[in-house]
């Protein structure tokens, strides 16, 4: 197994370990993170319904200009921050994906609660 392959598995079971305790409510939707190498993803999921109530992505028209970098994922925060205000949910639970907790990770979930969103 070479190092990249390993590097996808750890995350992978890191994920499974939180997925197992993390699940999204209708009252308290899960926040999920998903980050490739060059595009960044938010999704607000429903698990007990099984549906996407929000996303929010730098593919989009109008975000495109969001980089890879903390000061940029702080702007993708903000934005699902006033989509999920704009449908009225205030609370979320925090899924960060088998990623660790800092740099853009964070940057995301501390611009979703300068929109107002609870963790």
């Amino acid at each position: 197994m070479n190092r990249l392959e390993h590097k996808r598995r750890r995350r992978l079971q890191r994920k499974l370990h939180i997925r197992k305790r993390v699940s999204g409510t209708a009252d308290k939707p899960r926040m999920s993170i998903f980050k490739s190498n060059r595009h960044l993803y938010v999704q607000i999921i429903d698990d007990s319904e099984g549906t996407t109530l929000a996303a929010a992505s730098n593919m989009e028209k109008d975000l495109r200009d969001i980089k890879m970098s903390t000061k940029d994922a702080g702007r993708l925060g903000k934005v699902i921050g006033q989509r999920l205000k704009e449908k009225s949910i205030q609370k979320v639970v925090f899924d960060r994906n088998g990623y660790a907790y800092h740099g853009i990770i964070k940057a995301v979930a501390d611009g979703a609660r300068e929109a107002g969103i609870q963790f």
